[in-house]
C-alpha cells in the first residue's frame, strides 16, 4: 500500500544543533498520521483513537463487553470513512450549520439534562472531555443528518394504500386495549311478533332516537322505556372491548367517538339503541382553533408607532359605542390581506400566529375585543369571534403511520445510498504498520 507523507515536529534540540553545527541531531517526533484516504479528505489516527476511547469508556460505564481491538478498529474506521464521504458531499452541496444553530442544539441537549449550556460545558471539562472537539462533532452530525435527509428523501415513495393498510393493522392491534362504556335502550316486541308489533316497536325506537339526537337525557329515557335488564341502571352496560360486546353492537361501535348514538338495531328481542358513554385506552388528540378578525395598522414614516396605536384606540371606542361597524372599519383602514373580508381571519390554529397575536387571543373570551397591541407585523385591534376544539386523532394516526413507513424505508435506503457513495469514492486504508 502506498506510503504517505507524515508531518514531523522539529524539536528544540535539533534546531539548536543545526544552529551551532553540532553533530548530534534530535530524533523527529511524529504528531499524527493518516489512517485512511477518502477522496479529497483523510481520516486521521487521532480521530480513530478518540472514537475508540469514547466507545471503550461507554462500554466500561455500561458494563458491556466489546469485540477484539482489531474488529473494533475496523468498525471505527468504517464509520469515519462514511462520515468523511457525507461531510465532503455536504461541503459540495453548501450545507452549513451556523454557530447560533449549533448553540441552540447544544442548549436543547443541556436542557434535557436540566443543565444550562455553561453547566454542560463545565461538566464535560470536569470529565476530561474536549468540549470544542465535542462541539464540532455535533456540528458534523447535524450536517450529516441534513445531507442524508436531502439525498434519501427523494428516493422514498409512500402510497395512500400503504398508509391505509398500516392504519388498519394499527387499529386491529389497538382494539384489544380499547374499552367502550355503552348505554343500551331496548324497545321490545313480543317473542312471536306480528308485523304490526314490529312496526310499532320500530316507531317507538325511532322516537327515542330522535329525542336522544335532540339532547334528551339517555339515562332518564333508559329507565323509563328500556326493556333490557340494565334499564334501572340507566342502560349502563359497563366497560367492554369490541370482542366482549355483541357482534351487532361491535360492528357499529368500533372506532366511533364518545357521545355517538346508533340505532335502531334489530335483534331477536326488539330494537336496540346504543350510545357510547365513554372510551378508555384509546389515544385521543384534540386541537383548539380560534376564529377572529382584526384591523392592522403598520407604522411608517407618515404613521408613527404612537399614532397607529391611537388610531386603533379610537376605532375601538367607536365600535363599543355603536358608532362604527368593525368590518367596515377593517375594509377601509386595515392594511392586511384580510381587509376585503372585513378583517376576518377565519378558523386557525393559534400557534400559527405571531406570538403577540396568539397571546392576545388567549386572553379573550368569545366576542371580546383586545386593546390595541403591537406584533411583528404592526399594530392590531382584534376581536375573538369563536373558539372550538376539534378531534385530530385521525390525522394524528395518519401522520404516525406515514412517519413509521418513512422511517422503515429511510433506514433501508440509507444503507443503499451509503453503499453507492462508497462505491463511487476513492478509499485507501493505511495499515498501522506502514511508514
Amino acid at each position: 500500500m502506498k506510503k504517505l507523507f507524515k508531518t514531523y515536529l522539529v524539536t528544540g534540540s535539533l534546531a539548536l544543533s543545526l544552529m551551532f553545527n553540532l553533530s548530534v541531531q534530535a530524533k523527529p517526533e511524529q504528531i499524527d498520521r493518516v489512517a485512511a484516504i477518502v477522496d479529497s479528505g483523510v481520516v486521521l489516527e487521532s480521530e480513530v483513537q478518540a472514537l475508540l476511547e469514547n466507545i471503550k469508556a461507554n462500554a466500561q460505564r455500561n458494563n458491556q463487553s466489546l469485540p477484539s481491538d482489531r474488529a473494533l478498529r475496523t468498525q471505527v474506521i468504517d464509520k469515519l470513512i462514511n462520515d468523511s464521504i457525507v461531510l465532503q458531499l455536504g461541503e459540495r452541496m453548501g450545507v452549513q450549520v451556523s454557530d447560533a444553530q449549533l448553540d441552540d442544539t447544544l442548549s436543547n441537549m443541556a436542557r434535557e439534562n436540566n443543565l444550562s449550556l455553561e453547566q454542560l460545558r463545565d461538566s464535560m471539562v470536569n470529565d476530561g472531555i474536549d468540549y470544542e472537539r465535542y462541539r464540532e462533532n455535533i456540528r458534523n452530525e447535524l450536517i450529516s443528518g441534513e445531507v442524508r435527509r436531502a439525498n434519501i428523501r427523494r428516493r422514498i415513495y409512500i402510497s395512500e394504500q400503504e398508509i391505509a393498510n398500516l392504519l388498519d393493522a394499527m387499529k386491529e392491534q389497538s382494539n384489544t386495549n380499547i374499552e367502550y362504556n355503552l348505554g343500551h335502550i331496548l324497545i321490545e316486541f313480543p317473542s312471536e311478533p306480528t308485523q304490526a308489533d314490529i312496526n310499532s316497536a320500530k316507531d317507538r325506537a325511532d322516537k327515542v332516537l330522535e329525542l336522544l339526537n335532540n339532547g334528551s337525557d339517555f339515562t332518564k329515557i333508559a329507565i323509563a322505556s328500556s326493556g333490557a335488564g340494565d334499564a334501572l341502571s340507566g342502560g349502563d352496560m359497563g366497560w367492554q372491548t369490541v370482542n366482549e360486546m355483541p357482534t351487532l353492537f361491535s360492528e357499529v361501535v368500533d372506532g366511533q367517538d364518545k357521545g355517538a348514538v346508533f340505532g335502531p338495531i334489530r335483534t331477536g328481542l326488539g330494537f336496540s339503541i346504543i350510545k357510547v358513554l365513554d372510551i378508555r385506552g384509546r389515544e385521543v388528540m384534540e386541537v383548539e382553533e380560534v376564529k377572529s378578525r382584526h384591523i392592522l395598522i403598520k407604522p411608517s414614516i407618515i404613521v408613527s408607532e404612537s399614532k397607529a396605536e391611537s388610531i386603533l384606540k379610537d376605532f375601538l371606542a367607536q365600535v363599543k359605542a355603536g358608532e362604527a361597524d368593525f368590518a367596515e372599519l377593517a375594509k377601509e383602514h386595515s392594511e392586511g390581506p384580510t381587509s376585503v373580508r372585513g378583517g376576518d381571519l377565519g378558523w386557525a390554529d393559534p400557534n400559527s400566529y405571531d406570538p403577540a397575536f396568539k397571546d392576545a387571543l388567549a386572553r379573550l373570551k368569545v366576542d371580546e375585543y383586545h386593546e390595541p397591541f403591537r406584533s411583528s407585523f404592526g399594530w392590531h385591534l382584534v376581536q375573538l369571534t369563536g373558539r372550538r376544539t376539534l378531534d385530530a386523532t385521525a390525522q394524528m394516526n395518519e401522520n404516525r403511520a406515514y412517519q413509521l413507513l418513512y422511517n422503515r424505508k429511510f433506514n433501508v435506503e440509507n444503507v443503499r445510498w451509503m453503499k453507492e457513495k462508497r462505491d463511487e469514492a476513492y478509499i485507501e486504508i493505511i495499515e498501522q504498520g506502514e511508514n
